[in-house]
């Protein structure tokens, strides 16, 4: 799969898409949403102070998800349901073929002018698992990478994996405590996990279920002037 073969929405701050812009961020949404639904998160940001930044929508392919009865929707990969002790099989193989594919998103971003050191990988609940996991494992070091409302997937390979030029990525991880979709626990537990390998994680917790809240948009406006403001 190429990047040819998604939707793909694409938008400049300052509201002159002919700028050049002098970073990106790269945003993947949720499972069942598409490039459309963090545009208006977008556009509440101010990185002015930055000049202008290239946010970039794709959306996922479509395809049958197991935890929603087979239905046909927008999703990074598959779900399946827990098992009887609540552990959950992971789609190793959807995982994969979307980290090559946002791989190749922020290799674009390169061939476009924008270099992966100004470049943040974002993403919401299935879109913030792919944060995780591709950002982690790019070969090239990326400004940060934002993790909202989601999960460290494949854990067990990510020491063997991930990427030295990366180790040091700064990371925005952020959850609700009243989460129904993924429990809070699951974003602690991606908190401690990286950690414990040494990476730099600021935690954020809102009083808040699946969603993004007012005072996380404020918080990761400043997060992301912090870290694309540095040359």
């Amino acid at each position: 799969m190429n990047t040819s073969s998604i939707e793909i929405i694409e938008l400049v701050t300052g509201g002159d898409n002919s700028a050049t812009p002098v970073a990106s961020i790269v945003v993947l949404h949720g499972l069942g949403a598409d490039g459309h639904d963090f545009v208006p998160i977008a556009q509440e940001l101010d990185l002015d102070a930055v000049g202008p930044v290239r946010f970039v929508f794709p959306s996922a392919p479509v395809q049958p998800v197991t935890i929603n009865g087979g239905y046909e929707m927008r999703a990074w990969y598959d779900i399946h349901p827990p098992g009887p002790d609540g552990s959950r099989a992971e789609d190793e193989a959807g995982l994969r073929a979307s980290q090559a594919l946002v791989q190749r998103l922020l290799d674009r971003e390169a061939e476009r002018g924008v270099p992966p050191g100004r470049t943040v990988l974002m993403g919401f609940s299935q879109g913030c698992a792919m944060t995780l996991l591709a950002g982690l494992r790019a070969p090239q070091r990326l400004a940060g990478l934002v993790a909202l409302s989601g999960y460290l997937p494949l854990p067990h390979t990510l020491e063997a994996e991930r990427s030295d030029a990366n180790r040091n990525v700064p990371i925005f991880l952020a959850h609700g405590t009243h989460d129904p979709v993924v429990e809070v626990a699951r974003g602690m537990h991606a908190r401690d996990a990286l950690r414990a390998l040494g990476y730099s994680v600021k935690w954020h917790a809102y009083p808040m279920e699946h969603s993004v809240s007012a005072e996380e948009v404020v918080e990761l406006n400043a997060w992301l002037l912090e870290v694309l403001g540095k040359d």
